[in-house]
C-alpha cells in the first residue's frame, strides 16, 4: 500500500566539502495511486456532507530530466509536505511515480485554500534552490468550487476515478464512446427522412428557427449547445419554467395531470408550446437532434439529463454529482423507471444509482427499454 521515498538532494543544505546538496534519506510513506485516488473519492463525499472544502495539490517535474533527478526533486517536495500534513490529510501518488498528490482536508475560513496555497509555495521557494523550484509544476484544485467552474482541466483533475485512466475503467469508457458514436450515427442515418419531415413541419406551422439551441451543463459543469426541434413559439419568456423548476428542485412543486390523467411533475399546460410542439414532446420526437450532440461528444446515449444553468444554482451539493460525475445522456435510468412521476430528489438518486452501477450491459438494457417508455407516453406530455 505504501512506497518508500527518500528526501531530496535539491535542498539548500550543502556538504561542507562539496557544491552538491546533501542527501538525507527519510523513510517517508506515500500512498500508491490506487489508494490515493480512492481516498480522493471518499474526501469528495465527506466534503459534500460536511460543507467544508478541501484542497488537492498536484506536483510534477517539468522537462525530460532523468528519473534520478526527478526522484531527487520530488523527494524534496515529499519531505516538505510530509512535515506539514495532519493525520486527516493525505499524501501519495496522483499518477504513479510521475505526479505527487496532497490533500489538505476540512478547510475553514481562517485556513482557506488560498492560505494553504500561499504557504506551500512559500515553503517550497525557501526549501529549494531556485533552479529546482523552476523545474516544478504545481496545480491547486479546490473542491467543490473548482469542480463547478467547468473550465480548463480543473474539474477533471478532481475526478481521476471518473476519468478511468487505467484498466477496466478505461476500457469501459472507450467502449461506451464507441457505442455512442455507432448508435448515434446509425440513428441519424435511419431517421434522416423523419428528421427532414419534422423540420419541414416545424418551419411551416410557426415562425422561427427549426432547431432550438440552448446552453446546458455537461460533465464537470462545462456548457454546450443543446439541440432540440423547436416546440415553442419564438421569443418566449423562460420565467414560468424557471419558477416551476425552482419549486421542483426544492420539493415544493405541484403535480399536474398529463394527457393520460396521471399526476406528473411537469408543466402540462404551458402556453408557450405550439400545437405541433405538444405532439413532438409527447412522442419525444423533439429530442432527436440530440443524436448530433452525442456524435460531437457533448452527450452520451445513456446518462443523466443535462440541466439548465438556472437549475444548477439551486442544486444541493449531492445533487451536483449527477452533473460532475457522468456525461449527460439522451435517455437514462430515470427515463425508463420514473420519468416525470418522480420527485427531483428521487430523480437524482436514480441518476446516482446509474453512475455507481454503469456498465456497457446496463447501457444496452436502458436503450432497449427506452422505446417502450416513449411509446407508452409514461410521464410525457
Amino acid at each position: 500500500m505504501f512506497a518508500l521515498v527518500a528526501s531530496s538532494t535539491d535542498s539548500k543544505e550543502h556538504d561542507s566539502g562539496s557544491d552538491r546538496p546533501a542527501a538525507t534519506i527519510l523513510p517517508l510513506m506515500l500512498l500508491e495511486e490506487e489508494h490515493f485516488v480512492k481516498m480522493l473519492r471518499v474526501e469528495r463525499r465527506r466534503s459534500e456532507r460536511s460543507g467544508r472544502p478541501f484542497l488537492l495539490i498536484r506536483v510534477a517535474q517539468r522537462g525530460e530530466d532523468g528519473s534520478g533527478q526527478r526522484q531527487e526533486l520530488l523527494s524534496a517536495v515529499v519531505a516538505l509536505l510530509h512535515s506539514s500534513i495532519r493525520e486527516t490529510d493525505a499524501l501519495g501518488w496522483y499518477e504513479q511515480d510521475a505526479v505527487l498528490g496532497a490533500m489538505f482536508t476540512e478547510l475553514t475560513a481562517s485556513v482557506s485554500g488560498e492560505v494553504v496555497r500561499g504557504k506551500v509555495i512559500a515553503a517550497l521557494r525557501q526549501a529549494l534552490l531556485p533552479e529546482a523550484f523552476a523545474r516544478l509544476e504545481l496545480w491547486f484544485h479546490l473542491f467543490p468550487q473548482d469542480a463547478e467552474q467547468g473550465n480548463g482541466e480543473e474539474a477533471p483533475a478532481l475526478f481521476p476515478d471518473v476519468e478511468g485512466r487505467h484498466g477496466a475503467q478505461r476500457a469501459r469508457r472507450i467502449a461506451k464512446r464507441g457505442l455512442d458514436m455507432a448508435g448515434s450515427g446509425l440513428a441519424i442515418a435511419l431517421l434522416f427522412p423523419v428528421l427532414l419531415m419534422v423540420a419541414l413541419a416545424v418551419k411551416l406551422t410557426s415562425r422561427g428557427a427549426v432547431l432550438f439551441r440552448q446552453a446546458r451543463l455537461g460533465q464537470y459543469g462545462r456548457t454546450f449547445t443543446f439541440l432540440k426541434f423547436r416546440s415553442m413559439y419564438t421569443d418566449c419568456d423562460a420565467q414560468l419554467h424557471q419558477e416551476y423548476v425552482t419549486q421542483f428542485i426544492h420539493g415544493a412543486a405541484d403535480r399536474h395531470a398529463d394527457g393520460n390523467g396521471r399526476r406528473v411533475f411537469k408543466l402540462t399546460s404551458d402556453p408557450r408550446v405550439t400545437p405541433l410542439g405538444r405532439l413532438l414532446r409527447k412522442t419525444s420526437v423533439d429530442e432527436l437532434p440530440q443524436f448530433f450532440n452525442v456524435l460531437r461528444g457533448d452527450m452520451s446515449l445513456v446518462g443523466p439529463r443535462p440541466p439548465l444553468l438556472y437549475e444548477f444554482v439551486h442544486y444541493s451539493q449531492w445533487h451536483k454529482r449527477r452533473v460532475l460525475e457522468a456525461k449527460p445522456g439522451i435517455t437514462g435510468l430515470w427515463q425508463v423507471q420514473g420519468r416525470s412521476r418522480t420527485s427531483f430528489d428521487d430523480m437524482v438518486r436514480l441518476d446516482l444509482q446509474y453512475i455507481r452501477r454503469a456498465s456497457l450491459g446496463m447501457d444496452l438494457k436502458i436503450l432497449l427499454q427506452t422505446p417502450r417508455a416513449i411509446l407508452g407516453g409514461d410521464g410525457a406530455c
